[in-house]
């Protein structure tokens, strides 16, 4: 424990916990041993922090936050898995955040992602950077989300879902397939709605870009091929770009099929 942290007396920080500096740990917080907390973060009051929480640096957990508890999953036998947290990342109020379970033996929050309140992140589920997840959403294990994407309110994401980069899902929807990158997600159930254009040109992408994509898309859900037919015609006839072989990437990695088109 590091003598340079601000650590308040109502607290219980265990003494092997490898707190770093300018750390603090607000009253009634409890962090267990073999727990990392990087320089900068801020535990709130009431938060609870399980053995196998690696925290990095400048996060802010909120109050009722429980990270690191062992997983919801009765096929665990004790392994010793973690919790891998990136640097500023908010957690915010009552989010739990499991442990991995044999499958990868960790779960993973990138750097720089929000997680609003009463958010669920399940055992052995990977998350990219950049990610804001809004309140009550609940991801089931295995679940792996790409750099970018932004999940609204009240949604519930399905067991060994991929959700792409840039990816957009609009709130109170069920997925239960990969939903492919840069694209946005609704309706019940969930199905293509076109193109995130918006978040896009947000992070920089051109409009040449995004048209490629547009087109790509409109193959792929628009013009009546089947799945393997679209990808085919897109690699035969989309321009190259980095973005055209991230999405026939994804959706040759998508065994279990990726969300449907418009009906």
């Amino acid at each position: 424990m590091n003598q340079h942290s601000l650590i308040h007396p109502n607290c219980y920080v265990h003494p092997d916990a490898d707190i770093a500096d300018n750390v603090t740990i607000e009253p009634f917080s409890t962090i267990y041993e073999n727990v990392t907390i990087g320089e900068g973060t801020w535990i709130g009051p009431n938060v609870t922090i399980f053995p196998g929480a690696r925290i990095g640096k400048n996060c802010k957990i909120f109050p009722g936050a429980v990270i690191s508890a062992i997983p919801q999953d009765l096929k665990f036998k004790g392994e010793a898995s973690i919790v891998e947290i990136g640097d500023n990342t908010t957690i915010r109020e009552c989010v739990t955040i499991n442990r991995g379970t044999v499958d990868k033996m960790k779960t993973v929050i990138g750097n720089n992602c929000l997680l609003m309140a009463y958010v669920h992140i399940a055992h052995d589920c990977i998350l990219g950077n950049n990610i804001i997840i809004a309140n009550s959403v609940n991801l089931a294990g295995h679940v792996d989300i790409e750099d970018w994407v932004i999940i609204e309110g009240g949604t519930a994401v399905g067991q060994f879902v991929r959700i792409g980069a840039h990816a957009f899902i609009s709130g109170l929807t069920g997925v239960r397939k990969n939903v492919p990158p840069f694209t946005k997600a609704a309706r019940e159930p969930l199905q293509y709605v076109g193109v995130n254009s918006v978040g896009l040109r947000r992070r920089g992408f051109s409009d040449q870009s995004i048209l490629n994509i547009e087109d790509i898309y409109r193959t792929l859900y628009v013009k009546g091929h089947n799945v393997t037919n679209a990808v085919a015609i897109i690699e035969q006839e989309a321009p190259e770009s980095p973005e055209k072989q991230q999405i026939v990437d994804f959706i040759r990695n998508s065994k279990d099929g990726i969300m449907r088109g418009i009906s």
